[in-house]
């Protein structure tokens, strides 16, 4: 099948440089592995703007996520220094279509993942682990899209607020996690929803890059997969991540949206 891989990206690029949702594709424009080569091109066309890959996201970490999609493996986006907004501070939702937060475990790599890692070889792998808030902004209409748009537009990778580091990977497992709007509870879950365990998410990021035939360097940012789904942003709230163990992480937002 004839894809017009740089066509498709430019597409995808131009709905989040100008803040405008396109239409989905037609169901079967591209295959799964296509999509995975327009994402690439896509970030590339951020990267000739002077933006910097900085790590990688998961998504479809939880196993009803994976039912819900008829798919049987994660899917995986990149993140770049761009999309770091700083913790605490004002988040722009000018900068996003239609915004959406989900509380996050983010890792922070001490060594090149360059080959598929055991669970036990994980950890060597670490510096630290924070609690962090990602904001997806999907550049389709309405927030739908299939398995292969969203692969297409880079997993819906939007914007990262890290909170603190922390060495204490033993907190991770089965850790409560909630995100609150405004002192309102809007999300709540588990840490044992990314996988069972989030470091599982460190396993299967390697097995993804070396697929790829990639390497993540040292410094990379990993971010697990969500723990809950995902609750709309508004322009002034005051939204806090939590997980047990680990910490808080937040921001407020600020601006107008387009979506």
């Amino acid at each position: 099948m004839s894809v017009d891989i740089q066509s498709i990206a430019a597409q995808l690029d131009g709905a989040a440089l100008h803040r405008q949702a396109v239409p989905q594709f037609a169901p079967g424009s591209f295959t799964l592995a296509q999509a995975y080569d327009i994402q690439r091109a896509s970030v590339a066309c951020r990267q000739a703007r002077g933006d910097t890959v900085c790590g990688i996201k998961l998504g479809f970490t939880s196993r009803a996520k994976m039912v819900q999609m008829g798919v049987d493996d994660l899917i995986w986006g990149w993140l770049t220094r761009q999309m770091r907004e700083e913790e605490a501070a004002t988040v722009d939702l000018g900068k996003y279509i239609h915004p959406r937060v989900e509380p996050e475990v983010c890792f922070l790599t001490r060594r090149a993942i360059d080959r598929p890692l055991n669970a036990l070889e994980a950890v060597d792998y670490l510096e630290a682990v924070a609690p962090a808030l990602e904001i997806i902004d999907s550049r389709y209409q309405d927030f739908r899209f299939s398995l292969e748009d969203v692969v297409a537009d880079n997993c819906s990778s939007a914007g990262v607020v890290v909170g603190g580091w922390s060495r204490d990977f033993a907190a991770l497992g089965n850790a409560g996690v909630l995100v609150a709007q405004d002192g309102r509870i809007t999300l709540t879950g588990s840490t044992a929803a990314i996988l069972g365990h989030p470091l599982r998410a460190v396993v299967q990021a390697a097995r993804l890059v070396a697929a790829a035939e990639l390497s993540l360097p040292a410094g990379s940012l990993i971010m697990a997969g969500a723990a809950t789904a995902a609750a709309a942003l508004a322009p002034g709230q005051h939204v806090q991540g939590q997980i047990n163990g680990l910490g808080k992480v937040e921001f407020f937002t600020g601006g107008h949206q387009h979506g």
